[in-house]
């Protein structure tokens, strides 16, 4: 069993995914062979972020099966770290993500990275590393925006 939700000020667990960032050499095919070790056990990879640098990469990703992916990536030598992130839907409309950096801005939630999902069947949705989860939720719920938890994407698969 994974890591528990935070609990946000009203006392209810917040939603929130765990993002596994995985550490590879800066070289021709690791990017490849990760996604060759994790689908070759039908874990479906949900989200992808890569963030280059000279030595290294990070490949920060949500899969629909977190514990088992993290097992596979410690079991082929991947350095690996984990980490909480809020998955919201983004709403209909030309303004969705306008609308959610504005509901975080006001509440003074600092966004430090944000990436979109994948799946189409969970629909457009962005994954926001932030500085306080409990306020993000919170804030989010409060002015309706859909906030998916782990359990929600695994369904939605």
């Amino acid at each position: 069993m994974g890591p528990q939700p935070f609990e946000t000020m009203e006392g209810h667990a917040a939603p929130t995914a765990r993002q596994v960032s995985v550490f590879v050499d800066n070289r021709v095919g690791q990017l490849l062979r990760l996604t060759q070790i994790i689908e070759q056990k039908n874990i479906r990879i949900l989200a992808l972020s890569v963030i280059d640098s000279v030595d290294c990469a990070i490949v920060r990703l949500l899969f629909d099966a977190p514990e088992a992916a993290l097992e596979l990536l410690r079991a082929a030598g991947f350095a690996v770290s984990v980490s909480d992130v809020v998955v919201v839907r983004l709403p209909r409309g030309k303004r969705g993500l306008l609308a959610i950096l504005s509901a975080l801005l006001s509440s003074e939630v600092n966004i430090s990275y944000a990436y979109p999902l994948l799946p189409a069947n969970i629909g457009p949705a962005v994954a926001l590393y932030v500085d306080n989860i409990e306020i993000a939720v919170d804030t989010l719920q409060r002015k309706r925006f859909e906030v998916l938890g782990e359990a929600d994407l695994q369904k939605g698969m």
